[in-house]
C-alpha cells in the first residue's frame, strides 16, 4: 500500500505535500469566512471560489504546454513559492487591519494563476520521481494525502479562526509551503527518471489536442471524468441543502456529511494504492457505482442512512479519480504528459463552475432529492454508455459472474460465430 514511499525523492515530495495540503485547506476555510465577514454575502464567497478556478478554465491548456517545455522541478519551486507568497500577503493585510474584499479576490486569482502551471507539473512530476511501476501507488497516495488534509485542515482552521483570527490561518498556510520547497531542493536529480522536454515551437497546443483525439482510451477516459465531475461532484450544493432543507439539522450535520465522505475518499485512495494497475473496467464500474449510490442517497429516508451512504460515495468517487488519473498518465507519451494532464485537470476542475449552477437550478425548481438523483443518473448512464462503447471498439462483451463466492464484473473477448461452428 505504501511501496512508493520507499523512493527517497517521492518520500520528500509526499511529506512536503502533507504539510502544504493542510495549510491549503486552512486557507480555504479562512478565506471564505473572511469574505463572508467583510461582505455578509454568500455570492461574494462564490465569486472568490470562481476566481480561483477561472485561470484553469482560461489558461489551463497553455499551462500544459509550458510544463512540457520546462523542468517540472523548477516549475514547482516557482509555483509553490508564488502560492506561499499569496498566503503571507493576505496574512499581513488581515493582521494589520487593512484587508478589503478586493484583496482577497486578487489573492484568489493569483493563486489560481499559479495553479495553471502547478497542477499539471505536480501531476506529471510524479512519474519522474517513481517511474511507471510505482505510478498507480504514488497517485493513490497523493489522493490519500489530500483527503487526510481535508480532515485535519478545516478543523485546525476552525480552532485558529475562533482563537486568534483568520490572519494567523493565512500566515500558517503561507509558511506551510516551506515544507514542499525544502523537499524539492533536497531531491537527488540523478535519481529522477529522465524525460525529454518538448522543444519550443508553434502549434504545440493543437498538437496536444490532436494527440488526445487520436487515442480513444485517453479521450473517453477524460470525457467520462468530465461527466462525473460536472454532474456528480456538486456536493457543496447538495449536502448543505440536505442538512438544512430535508433533515432540518443545521451546520453540524453538514459537517458530519463532509467528514464521512472524506473518510470514504481516504479509504478509496488507500485501496487504490494496493492495486498494481489502472484498469478501464475499474473506472467504468466505479463510476456506475458512484452514480447509483447517489440515486440511492437521494431517496434515503433518514439523516443517519444518508450520512452512512456518504462513505461509499466518497470511496467510489475517489476510485474514479485515481484510476482515471493513473490511466491517463500511463497511457501518455512523457513528452506530451504536461499538455494531456492540463486537459485532464481542466475538465476535472472546470466541471464545477458549469455543473454547480445546473445542480442549483434543479434543486431550486424540483428539490434537492431530484437534483442529487439527476446528477447520479447522468454520471451512471454516461459511465455505462462509455464502457459499452469501449467494449464494442475492442470487440469485447460484459461478463457478470461469481469468482470464489464474490461477484465479478469484467470485459472478455466476444465469441465469434466461426469459433462456435463445429470443425468440418
Amino acid at each position: 500500500m505504501f511501496s512508493s514511499l520507499r523512493v527517497r525523492n517521492y518520500r520528500l515530495f509526499f511529506l512536503g505535500q502533507v504539510v502544504s495540503n493542510i495549510g491549503t485547506w486552512m486557507q480555504r476555510i479562512a478565506q471564505d469566512w473572511l469574505v463572508l465577514s467583510l461582505t455578509g454575502s454568500a455570492t461574494a464567497v462564490g465569486v472568490t471560489t470562481a476566481l480561483q478556478f477561472l485561470p484553469m478554465l482560461l489558461f489551463g491548456l497553455y499551462g500544459g504546454v509550458l510544463v512540457d517545455r520546462l523542468s517540472k522541478r523548477r516549475a514547482l519551486l516557482f509555483t509553490q513559492s508564488a502560492m506561499g507568497a499569496t498566503g503571507i500577503a493576505l496574512a499581513v493585510l488581515t493582521l494589520t487591519g487593512h484587508v478589503q474584499v478586493w484583496h482577497v479576490y486578487l489573492a484568489a486569482f493569483a493563486a489560481g494563476l499559479a495553479t495553471v502551471v502547478d497542477n499539471p507539473a505536480r501531476q506529471s512530476f510524479v512519474s519522474e520521481m517513481v517511474g511507471p511501476d510505482q505510478l498507480q501507488n504514488a497517485v493513490s497516495l497523493n489522493s490519500a494525502n489530500f483527503q487526510s488534509a481535508r480532515l485535519v485542515g478545516p478543523a485546525v482552521a476552525g480552532v485558529m479562526i475562533t482563537g486568534v483570527g483568520t490572519g494567523w490561518a493565512f500566515l500558517a498556510n503561507g509558511l506551510s509551503f516551506v515544507a514542499p520547497l525544502v523537499g524539492l531542493l533536497m531531491m537527488r536529480s540523478r535519481e529522477l527518471y529522465a524525460v525529454e522536454r518538448a522543444p519550443r515551437g508553434k502549434g504545440q497546443l493543437r498538437e496536444g489536442l490532436q494527440y488526445v483525439a487520436g487515442r480513444p482510451e485517453l479521450i473517453w477516459t477524460i470525457v467520462l471524468v468530465g461527466f462525473v465531475s460536472t454532474f456528480g461532484f456538486n456536493f457543496p450544493v447538495y449536502l448543505s441543502a440536505f442538512a438544512d432543507d430535508v433533515f432540518h439539522a443545521g451546520a453540524g450535520s453538514y459537517s458530519l456529511f463532509n467528514t464521512v465522505m472524506a473518510v470514504g475518499s481516504l479509504a478509496g485512495a488507500l485501496l487504490a494504492a494496493r492495486r498494481g494497475t489502472a484498469r478501464m473496467r475499474v473506472l467504468v464500474v466505479g463510476a456506475v457505482a458512484f452514480g447509483t449510490l447517489e440515486i440511492v442517497a437521494a431517496i434515503a429516508p433518514s439523516l443517519w442512512m444518508f450520512a452512512l451512504l456518504m462513505a461509499p460515495i466518497g470511496m467510489f468517487g475517489m476510485t474514479v479519480n485515481v484510476t482515471a488519473n493513473t490511466s491517463v498518465q500511463m497511457g501518455t507519451d512523457p513528452a506530451m504528459r504536461g499538455r494531456v494532464m492540463a486537459l485532464y485537470m481542466m475538465v476535472f476542475m472546470g466541471g464545477s463552475p458549469i455543473g454547480a449552477p445546473i445542480a442549483g437550478w434543479i434543486t431550486d425548481a424540483y428539490g434537492v432529492r431530484a437534483g442529487l438523483a439527476v446528477g447520479g443518473a447522468i454520471a451512471a448512464v454516461a459511465a455505462a454508455t462509455i464502457g459499452l462503447l469501449l467494449a464494442r471498439m475492442g470487440d469485447l462483451r460484459l461478463s457478470v459472474g461469481w469468482n470464489h463466492g464474490h461477484p465479478q464484473v469484467r470485459f472478455v473477448p466476444r465469441e465469434r460465430q466461426d469459433q462456435l461452428a463445429p470443425a468440418a
